[in-house]
């Protein structure tokens, strides 16, 4: 029972490395994974003591913080269900989220959040805040103190694999979001997964750049540090920041890190334009959550001096589905999302039928990591859920090797009078040009061809560039009917929190500004 579920394997991690560091604040505060074992176990006991009960649904919104992982945990560990939600939400997005998940309590920090607690109080939600105790040994919930008899409740549960822990929604970015719940199995099965293809042990650590309220941040970079004995490390803001990584990075003895393209593309262009003394010695550095172009990852391992390891992975699938492994088992193969891990995979044709080496069909797992289907959405699950596989949406093939090479979301493919274009492809052409710093291309109607292509870049700064040039330079690197129609120059794209640009919403909102002559800034 113990390594099928996430509380067992946490339990298992603090018994073999009591004395080891778990987690900091960087600068602040240092947990053994002792002392993170004891503040989770004495926040469960309040939760149990204010009335949460086994399948009741608490919904979270912090920064990244110490408190945040306490109540993740200690939630869990009641048998309840954690529902982290994202600060920047407004109020009406807080109500649709609370709403949706059924949650019976919103926790947020000390100091509040209003937009949540405005919501929450629209819905008649019990709040409470949390915040660690000055010496950090225990954690208050409002006004709780906890007794013995909750500390005793709480060594007397017994956490099930089939208890649903974790409840997240899609991103949304091509349709509503939709609820997915993640047994305490689903959550095992995928930091072992990971732990397993990266060889994270005890001697690991990592800087958490990523937000806790998403799948990538909260299992790659956080549950599966902490369950290998490993170590991780918060930023002193509560998130991420390009001034502070490497120093970070460089305190806490950093091995690796993971990060969305975005961050990567952050980071990169800090080095060559402030590079830093020194850098660590890293075994890997892990990419996911979005398409990562072939040139930004070759520039990342030639300033870091580590193999970067692109990966591929859905919140339905508790985060990872594929990796490229470590060089010492067989490394990254270019222009692949790397090998399945831990499930089956399969490229199946509109029949289910799988496909052959190199033949194209949508991308389909299944696997003690995948969840059972979305929450009151059944339209959703017949389509996702079929042939006995989860369809994800994604078109791509294995090769001989057994490596995954993603074509692109088929609601995004680009169909031009019936040549079907990945828009994947053009936004890793358009970042080879120097002056490019980011970019995406999407597809727009066309009274002629259906549909026809459009990008949008920011130019690298003190960049002259313009559309023509970008033009020329599409003519000579991809095939004419590749070569987008337009290009839209602009200084930001929009993103979902976690860095990943939605095609979408961009194309949406250069759509609108093609009968004007200026382009506005997103925010402004």
């Amino acid at each position: 029972m113990e390594n099928l579920t996430l509380t067992g394997l946490l339990n298992k991690a603090a018994l073999e490395f009591p004395t080891r560091r778990a987690l900091s604040v960087s600068g602040k505060l240092d947990l053994t994974h002792s002392q993170l074992q004891h503040l989770v176990d004495h926040a469960a006991s309040l939760l149990l003591a204010s009335g949460i009960h086994p399948g009741d649904v608490v919904a979270l919104s912090f920064p990244n913080t110490i408190e945040f992982v306490v109540m993740f945990l200690a939630v869990i560990r009641c048998r309840a269900i954690a529902a982290p939600l994202n600060q920047a939400y407004t109020a009406e997005e807080f109500e649709f989220y609370l709403s949706d998940s059924e949650s019976k309590l919103l926790i947020t920090p000390k100091e509040g959040l209003q937009p949540a607690q405005s919501a929450a109080s629209k819905l008649k939600l019990p709040q409470v805040t949390a915040a660690l105790s000055d010496g950090a040994s225990s954690i208050s919930i409002g006004n709780s103190v906890s007794t013995d008899s909750n500390s005793e409740s709480v060594k007397e549960l017994v956490n099930d694999p089939s208890d649903v822990a974790l409840f997240l929604h899609t991103s949304g970015t091509t349709s509503r979001p939709k609820g997915v719940p993640l047994t305490q199995l689903n959550l095992a099965s995928s930091v072992r997964n990971i732990k397993s293809v990266y060889r994270l042990s005890e001697s690991d650590s990592t800087v958490l750049v990523l937000p806790l309220f998403h799948v990538h941040g909260l299992i790659a970079g956080l549950l599966s540090s902490l369950v290998s004995g490993a170590a991780a490390t918060l930023p002193s803001a509560g998130r991420f920041s390009a001034s502070t990584f490497w120093s970070d990075m460089r305190a806490y003895n950093a091995t690796w890190y993971t990060a969305v393209p975005t961050i990567h593309q952050i980071i990169l262009d800090r080095h060559l334009s402030k590079p830093e003394p020194s850098y660590p010695k890293l075994r890997f550095i892990r990419s996911c959550s979005a398409p990562l172009a072939p040139i930004v990852l070759a520039r990342l391992e030639e300033s870091f001096g580590a193999p970067v390891l692109e990966a591929y992975a859905m919140t339905e699938a508790s985060h990872l589905m594929a990796s490229n492994p470590l060089p010492e088992d067989g490394g990254h193969k270019a222009g692949s999302v790397g090998r399945p891990v831990g499930q089956e995979m399969s490229v199946l044709d509109e029949n289910g039928v799988p496909q052959k080496e190199g033949v194209t069909g949508e991308v389909c797992i299944r696997g003690p990591n995948v969840t059972k289907g979305y929450k009151n959405n059944p339209e959703a699950n017949k389509v996702a859920f079929q042939f006995g596989w989860f369809h994800t949406g994604d078109l791509g093939f294995l090769d001989s090797d057994g490596y995954l090479h993603l074509v692109g979301r088929i609601k995004e493919l680009i169909n031009r009078g019936g040549e079907k274009i990945s828009p994947i492809e053009v936004d890793a052409v358009l970042l080879l040009h120097p002056d490019v710093a980011q970019a995406v291309a999407f597809g727009v109607p066309d009274d002629k061809y259906g549909e026809e292509i459009n990008c949008a870049i920011i130019p690298r700064e003190e960049s002259n560039i313009d559309e023509a040039e970008v033009l020329q330079f599409c003519k000579k690197n991809l095939a004419a009917f590749k070569v987008p129609k337009k290009v839209f120059i602009t200084d930001a794209l929009p993103k979902t929190a976690t860095g990943k640009i939605q095609r979408r919403l961009v194309a949406e909102h250069f759509l609108a500004q093609i009968s004007t002559a200026k382009v506005p800034k997103f925010g402004a």
